[in-house]
Parts: structure tokens; sequence; C-alpha cells
């Protein structure tokens, strides 16, 4: 099973980082209201970075590195997809 690490724009344009095996129906999930809590008060908006990891760990490792990355950065790796 392949892993994605994503990353969301939220309609307030905040960025939500988040792991998952199906990114289509995770961000639906997100959107419904049935993600993460960040999600549920900043609606997200579209998916603008993903990248396909080999496990879970190596994912979630991607996804704490991104996670403390600045919105600057972020917004650099998003442009650079």
């Amino acid at each position: 099973m392949k892993w994605s690490v994503y990353i969301l724009e939220c309609k307030d344009g905040s960025l939500y980082t988040g792991v998952a095996t199906d990114v289509q129906r995770r961000f639906i999930e997100h959107r419904d209201g049935r993600g993460a809590r960040y999600t549920r008060s900043h609606e997200p908006k579209k998916i603008v970075y993903q990248e396909i990891r080999s496990t879970r760990s190596v994912a979630q490792k991607r996804e704490a590195q991104i996670k403390r990355m600045t919105r600057t950065e972020k917004l650099i790796l998003i442009k650079g997809k």
C-alpha cells in the first residue's frame, strides 16, 4: 500500500498537512467535517501538494518535516511540484 503526504489549502488561506492512502477520499472527509479538528474550523478548498511514500512510517516522518517548515517554505515546496 502506498501512502501520500498532502497539503490542503483552506478557504482562509491557511495550509493543512496530512497523510493518507487515498488523498481524494481524505479530502472529502475533511470537507465534510469528518477529517482533522483543524479542517473542521478551516474549511479545505483544494489539494495543492501531494507526494507518495512507500510506507506509513516514512510518510509520517515526511509529514512531520513539512509541518516544521515555515509557511514560505511550504509555498516554495508547493510551487516546485
